[in-house]
């Protein structure tokens, strides 16, 4: 499941999201936070990903400020991980991640898991909707607008986050 692709001299929004968690374990482990996971075993039994791995992982979602790391245990000391609000912000991909294989690779229906929204009981589908207007969009409302200055390269974006991380 390793990935060999490198995005760093791209500028580019999405090769630079595929950078922080565009790594299939990455996602799985992401998935299992949002399902209430926090520690480390936790982890290692559900997925059956190779310690040195997972560990690999979780430092990397720490570094880039998805995760961070709580004490639960003094001694011998102890630490679950748990999804900051940039990590949390990452549920609306998984969401739609989850219905584009619901949809493609299960049929509509036939999924292992499907979400219903608590407010009225009915099954999830999630749209893209625009956040001035409220339309829902697809591909073909939207125009692209390429920036004069097309801002740091990946490796550039990442390096200043891990840096304002590291500082907070």
């Amino acid at each position: 499941m390793g990935r060999t692709a490198d995005y760093s001299e791209q500028r580019c929004a999405i090769a630079a999201t595929l950078e922080v968690v565009g790594d299939p374990w990455t996602l799985l482990i992401l998935r299992d936070a949002f399902q209430g996971v926090r520690r480390f075993e936790q982890w290692q039994e559900r997925l059956g990903v190779a310690r040195n791995v997972l560990a690999a992982r979780l430092k990397s979602l720490v570094g880039y400020g998805v995760m961070e790391t709580r004490r639960y245990s003094e001694r011998p000391p102890r630490h679950e991980y748990v999804l900051t609000a940039k990590g949390r912000d990452l549920s609306s991909v998984l969401l739609t991640m989850a219905e584009w294989g619901d949809r493609h690779v299960y049929g509509v229906g036939n999924g292992p898991v499907h979400f219903v929204h608590k407010a009225c009981g009915c099954d999830f589908h999630p749209k893209l909707a625009c956040e001035a207007c409220g339309q829902v969009v697809d591909g073909r409302d939207l125009s692209r607008v390429i920036h004069d200055d097309p801002g740091p390269t990946v490796a550039q974006a990442l390096e200043a986050v891990a840096v304002k991380v590291a500082a907070e």
